[in-house]
């Protein structure tokens, strides 16, 4: 994932978790979006972009995104 911050390895576990459970429901480029957008979202609003929380929150992200496909 190109953008993120140097402990990259955290954030490729949660592109990898997140690549495995929308399998079949988003592309690949709609993961890695959300979860760049969730890491910019965090780090304006906490400051920090621990990766636990870039991942709830692009988890969140997609599960609406999912959400809004089906009707």
């Amino acid at each position: 994932m190109s953008q993120l911050p140097d402990n990259s390895d955290r954030y490729e576990q949660v592109e990898a978790a997140l690549l495995d459970e929308f399998a079949g429901v988003h592309p690949a480029t709609t993961v890695t979006r959300c979860i760049q957008a969730a890491h910019h979202g965090a780090v304006e609003v906490t400051g920090h972009a621990y990766p636990g929380l870039v991942e709830r929150i692009a988890r969140k992200h997609l599960q609406v995104l999912a959400a809004a496909q089906r009707g």
